[in-house]
């Protein structure tokens, strides 16, 4: 038997973000440690952006919430959401992050689409962020998917 396995995740995020980076951004943030952080780490490195996962803990090479300092943040020009804080129903929740140190320069996006602007990027858009959620990866993904299982 032979087995081959896709992951349209990856192709739905790249395609998504690349239109928006620029030659600054060369490392990224990644906010959460489950499912969906990993599809975002591999689109990250196929993308060339030096990705660094963050999570409640401290372990091996992922940081904690507490190591994000001012100057973290601002050598991180992407923060990518991939926990569920924001998410409806809690809309009222973002991860802990140092907002105010994040500028124009940065780009954050948010794989929560529901809703449209959660209150992690109304912080990251306050401070001049650009800023960008879930729904086109979401689109992107399903197109590719068909497009695997309909070849």
């Amino acid at each position: 038997i032979f087995l081959k396995g896709f992951n349209s995740d990856i192709i739905g995020f790249t395609n998504s973000i690349a239109p928006l980076l620029d030659d600054r951004m060369t490392k990224a943030l990644i906010l959460g440690t489950g499912g969906a952080s990993k599809a975002i780490h591999a689109g990250l490195k196929a993308l060339h952006i030096t990705p660094t996962f963050v999570s409640r803990q401290k372990r091996g090479d992922i940081l904690s919430y507490e190591d994000l300092s001012p100057d973290l943040i601002d050598n991180h020009k992407i923060i990518v959401n991939t926990t569920p804080l924001g998410m409806f129903p809690h809309i009222d929740k973002s991860p802990n992050i140092p907002y105010t140190a994040l500028s124009p320069e940065h780009l954050c996006y948010d794989v929560i689409y529901n809703p449209e602007t959660t209150l992690f990027l109304q912080k990251a858009a306050r401070q001049g962020c650009k800023i960008k959620n879930g729904i086109e990866m979401l689109h992107l993904q399903a197109l590719a998917a068909w497009k695997i299982w309909n070849e």
